[in-house]
């Protein structure tokens, strides 16, 4: 249920993602620079041929679930940004979603409306959705299913997680912290987890790493078929197998390439935010093998294997650092995917330690400052036409070192705190 004191900030958010959509469309009827993203053009124009019996894929560059486009079908009848509605609405869901889980961990409201408002006014996350990008909605999702997690409903966390991984592939690096909080201890049969609620204790990283890595492992190790684990890897799989295998039958290999395939293989020379471009772009006439492109996933695997088995016990955390690192290792960055892990940083915030003055301030500084000063470099290669390919580069480099020390100085200052207690841990309380 909605608190009353978030009604008016959800309300005047509302209000003005309808202005900047309406606004957008003027921007698009009269100024050079259009205020819609390319993408949504995309998804329009793959909607109207599913509308009208066609494969969305006749749509080259569409590259996404049909889902997509069948959601986006209202467009051809009802109005052409029926689309930016639908995710300015699952933009204002994510802001909901995000004042419940945080309720539900036993945050108080004085600190639950400041981390609700870092989503709902934040100028990276309230032009994604008005201007057209999808995202809101697998944010959404996935904030549904930490909710699902939370309230011991395994079922329907299964469910939606097959969903979105089919929707969006990204969410599959969620799948091992989810399996490792399934634990047998506080998933008892016909009980519900017990919450461990929100509380000024701060507890060491290095305590709790060295104590949860091992255990952790093990205990997966010697218990991998756990009813809820069984459950839902089985549940999820499934639905996700069912999608793929449905839209495979309609649309055959356009789909299972360009949904799904390409974006494990997926090298764009165009410039970007991944310090993997310029190397890409210097590759572009010759073959790039397949080697060299799986290859680039070990580095992200490596550090995500780390942080799972470090915070895996703090869920919402764990997905917030494994989705940075996933980002800022990934060999396309656009800004659209900061929004992936935008919707977590709500999460975490009432365990920080880091004050917005001065900490706060500078990590925001440094970090909106490195990308500012890779758009002068981007501004100049794209539409001035000077050969700063290079220059373009170590922006990237510098941005990675600036995302780099921000998530540093979050998981220093960050007060670890379990999903979760066991049944003992709370006898022991009383």
């Amino acid at each position: 249920m909605i608190s009353i004191r978030i009604r008016p900030l959800l309300l005047v958010s509302a209000v003005f993602r309808v202005i900047l959509i309406l606004y957008g469309e003027w921007q698009d009827a009269h100024m050079e620079v259009r205020y819609t993203d390319v993408d949504y053009f995309v998804f329009s124009d793959a909607a109207s041929l599913v509308a009208s019996g066609k494969s969305p894929y006749e749509r080259s560059t569409y590259r996404y679930s049909p889902l997509l486009a069948f959601l986006l079908v209202p467009n051809s009848f009802i109005h052409h940004s029926w689309g930016k509605f639908l995710f300015s609405a699952s933009d204002l869901l994510v802001g909901s979603f995000i004042h419940t889980i945080l309720k539900l961990r036993g945050v108080p409201e004085s600190l639950c409306i400041p981390s609700l408002m870092t989503w709902l006014f934040n100028p990276f996350t309230f032009t994604i959705g008005t201007r057209g990008n999808c995202e809101p909605i697998v944010c959404a999702i996935v904030l549904w299913i930490v909710i699902c997690l939370i309230n011991g409903s395994v079922l329907q966390a299964a469910v939606w997680y097959g969903l979105v991984v089919h929707f969006r592939i990204y969410p599959i690096i969620y799948a091992l912290p989810i399996l490792l909080i399934l634990d047998p201890v506080n998933f008892q049969s016909g009980q519900k987890p017990i919450l461990q609620k929100w509380g000024p204790t701060k507890r060491s990283l290095q305590n709790f790493g060295s104590k949860a890595t091992p255990s952790q492992l093990w205990f997966v190790l010697r218990s991998m078929l756990s009813r809820e684990r069984i459950l839902f890897g089985f549940i999820s799989g499934s639905v996700f197998l069912f999608c793929t295998a449905l839209f495979f039958y309609l649309y055959g290999w356009d789909f299972l390439h360009e949904a799904l395939l390409y974006h494990l293989t997926r090298a764009d020379p165009r410039h970007n935010f991944s310090i993997y471009f310029y190397h890409i772009y210097l590759q572009q006439e010759n073959q790039i093998l397949m080697v060299d492109k799986l290859i680039s996933f070990l580095p992200q695997l490596v550090v995500q294997l780390v942080l799972i088995f470090l915070f895996a016990k703090d869920l919402p955390f764990c997905f917030f650092v494994q989705t940075v690192t996933f980002v800022a290792f990934n060999k396309v960055i656009t800004a659209q995917y900061f929004v992936w892990f935008f919707c977590l940083l709500p999460l975490i915030l009432p365990w920080s330690n880091m004050k917005f003055r001065w900490k706060g301030l500078i990590s925001i500084l440094l970090w909106v400052g490195a990308q500012f000063h890779w758009l002068m470099w981007a501004y100049l290669l794209e539409f001035k036409g000077k050969n700063v390919f290079l220059q373009l580069w170590m922006a990237s480099i510098l941005f990675l070192a600036a995302t780099t020390c921000v998530l540093i100085l979050l998981i220093r200052n960050h007060k670890l705190s379990p999903v979760f207690t066991s049944p003992e841990n709370t006898k022991k309380l009383k």
